[in-house]
């Protein structure tokens, strides 16, 4: 199965970034693609993090779910669409400080342009290091539930597919669930820091592979946005092995590889570390 994963470098400009995620989604389509994974934040990278309050959308309905939907459609792909704003309900959506709060979430597309999952990211990211300071709790809900969609490819396998977003990556426990539960593919939609992006992007996601025996799939914000904000990038395909077989370290473009399902059959029969597990 062919998989690309999108870098952009997001502008606080909804339709800008539609128009340029659009671009890339139909250059993923001319290399073969079957299934294309957009970065976190996608569709906004704002002046504040309040600014994506202001973009947020109702399940089920909204100009970026149209979007998303229209393009799985017209390019005949299964779209993840890195993350959106999506409503929380009124009694869980106000902080302490009175401010509206939202869910970072991602939503997957298939190519009839139904929405079949919805992954509510689960660990918010807070850092600071005293230059640099994140808190996404002041404007995001946390998801309380791992999602895996089954997404049957031309090669003839029924891939199963586990969710995450960003700083879902740094807890192992999540993924060596998705593993239990059978897992080939994990996705992870991101905007990784600058700061921590270079020392820790490339080993987690190694780590996870390796770990799960699974292949990974990481699309990235990578550059300097117009909010001063820069990304890591690196956006890049995992082998079950841990070898990146694609990458792209900054600027806007499309990550794409074959992925084979026998490669994970192999890595699996000549270290079989899943039937080892004792805990």
């Amino acid at each position: 199965m062919k998989v690309s994963v999108i870098q952009m470098v997001s502008t606080t400009d909804l339709q800008v970034n539609l128009d340029s995620a659009h671009a890339l989604l139909r250059a993923a389509a001319r290399e073969g693609a079957e299934l294309a994974v957009l970065p976190e934040y996608f569709c906004l990278l704002g002046h504040s993090d309040t600014d994506k309050l202001g973009i947020q959308e109702s399940f089920g309905d909204g100009l970026i779910q149209r979007f998303l939907g229209d393009a799985a459609r017209e390019l005949d792909l299964w779209i993840v669409g890195g993350t959106l704003p999506l409503a929380a309900p009124p009694d869980d959506a106000t902080s302490a400080g009175g401010t509206g709060r939202v869910y970072n979430s991602t939503l997957v597309y298939a190519p009839t342009g139904q929405c079949v999952a919805r992954y509510d990211k689960i660990h918010l990211f807070r850092y600071d290091n005293g230059q640099e300071r994140y808190d996404e709790s002041r404007v995001l809900m946390p998801g309380q539930e791992p999602v895996v969609f089954e997404l049957p490819s031309r090669d003839g396998h029924c891939w199963r597919v586990g969710l995450s977003v960003c700083y879902d990556l740094r807890f192992a426990e999540l993924y060596r669930a998705y593993a239990r539960g059978g897992v080939d593919l994990l996705l992870v939609p991101s905007a990784f820091t600058y700061t921590t992006g270079q020392d820790h992007w490339e080993v987690l996601l190694r780590a996870r592979a390796i770990e799960n025996l699974v292949f990974v799939a990481a699309a990235a914000q990578g550059g300097r946005h117009e909010n001063n904000r820069r990304t890591w990038g690196h956006s890049m395909l995992v082998d079950p092995w841990g070898s990146v077989i694609a990458e792209r370290a900054e600027d806007p473009g499309v990550v794409s590889a074959e992925l084979a399902f026998a490669r994970i059959e192999a890595c699996r029969a000549q270290l079989p570390a899943l039937a080892h597990r004792v805990l």
